[in-house]
């Protein structure tokens, strides 16, 4: 067994197109993805339409460039230019401040604001108004005393005019656990790590096999004394220490360049991953057995792959799925392992809070090792 074991590594070793996208790409891949997969909407472009022109509608649009969620590239006092920058798409916002915005203010406590926003994209859209919420809010309680209005209104296009928010009179003291700089990497990056490494690692155990089956070596040695077992674990041995090898250099890219906190244990968190690898690979090394050509493994392990990554929680909230679809997700080995990675990575867990995702996964490898080795001794027989 281990002798076979070996000959992988030098397969692997020797083959530097193979090195390279083991070890090479998925650390680029995940320098791009990061700042990629992204919930978070930053310089949106905005078009400001200031038709008050006064200290205090300069101070409301200078609040809209400070906040790093908008970039204001134009102002004029034109709705129709504004409504041309939408047409072409190059606003996504147009703020427009009405005239005698700073006399409503003094004389009644309240000032309108009307927001256009281009809703092609629905939940970019909802985001944007909350963003402009916050903005008003936080100008409108910066105000001075004469000039700080009790409430305001944000008129949005094509609908009805939002009822009049109450500028809170209530102290409220918002404390972020976990991500306390809200930095949207630091939830990315432990997914994102764990997509690349189940990727690499199952298409590479995927095509193993079929490998020699097409080369014809694999008639060779199922004449060896080789069991049916250590046949899959020679093969499945040298790619789960090159998975941990990844998986550590994708940490310390994480930790090096974006900042990733690791709060929990290493020890724990590699006795995971070591878990998790078992049943990525292993489920590889079961394509592997049911496929006769290499382009076979491919096109089943993309498949499968796909299912996995839209239903881990990677990019969309599992708790927005529909019920059955969170209850099928339970079969899915990459949302336990991403859980683990964010909860020991971020939150800092123990043994015990982790507990029930690394048994799934146990068992889940027991039984695909178990599939893997029996699919093998049909082809066997």
């Amino acid at each position: 067994m281990l002798f076979l074991a070996r000959a992988e590594v030098l397969h692997v070793v020797r083959d530097r197109a193979t090195l390279v996208q083991v070890i090479v790409l998925p650390l680029v891949q995940l320098l791009i993805l990061a700042n990629a997969a992204t919930f978070q909407i930053r310089e949106t472009p905005a078009y400001v339409v200031d038709l008050d022109r006064t200290s205090t509608s300069r101070g409301l649009v200078s609040h809209f460039a400070a906040s790093g969620h908008f970039r204001v590239f134009g102002q004029s006092t034109s709705p129709e230019l504004a409504d041309d920058e939408m047409l072409r798409g190059r606003a996504a916002v147009v703020v427009t401040i009405p005239a005698a915005f700073e006399r409503s203010l003094v004389r009644t406590g309240a000032a309108p604001v009307h927001l256009d926003v281009n809703a092609e994209k629905g939940s970019a859209a909802g985001v944007v108004q909350a963003y402009t919420a916050q903005i008003l809010a936080a100008y409108a309680a910066e105000l001075t005393p004469e000039l700080r209005p009790t409430t305001y209104t944000v008129h949005q296009s094509g609908g009805d005019p939002a009822p009049a928010r109450a500028v809170p009179r209530i102290e409220v003291r918002l404390r972020s656990w976990y991500n306390p700089t809200l930095d949207y990497k630091h939830y990315m990056v432990p997914g994102i790590l764990v997509a690349l490494v189940t990727m690499i690692g199952t298409l590479l155990t995927a095509q193993n096999i079929a490998r020699e089956k097409e080369v014809g070596t694999l008639e060779q040695l199922n004449v060896t004394p080789l069991t049916r077992g250590q046949f899959i674990a020679a093969k499945l041995l040298p790619f789960w220490a090159l998975a941990l090898i990844e998986l550590s250099l994708g940490l310390i890219v994480g930790r090096l360049v974006f900042g990733v906190p690791i709060r929990g244990s290493l020890p724990l968190l590699y006795g995971c991953a070591a878990v998790y690898l078992v049943v990525a690979l292993g489920i590889g090394l079961w394509i592997s057995t049911i496929v006769e050509t290499q382009q076979q493994a491919m096109f089943v392990t993309f498949f499968i792959l796909m299912i996995y990554l839209l239903m881990s929680g990677l990019f969309t909230p599992i708790d927005s799925m529909p019920r059955w679809v969170q209850l099928l997700s339970e079969l899915n080995p990459v949302r336990h392992f991403v859980t683990i990675m964010r909860a020991i990575l971020m939150k800092g867990a123990g043994v015990s809070d982790v507990m029930r995702p690394l048994l799934v996964l146990a068992v889940y490898g027991a039984i695909v090792l178990m599939l893997a080795i029996r699919q093998h001794s049909k082809r066997m027989a």
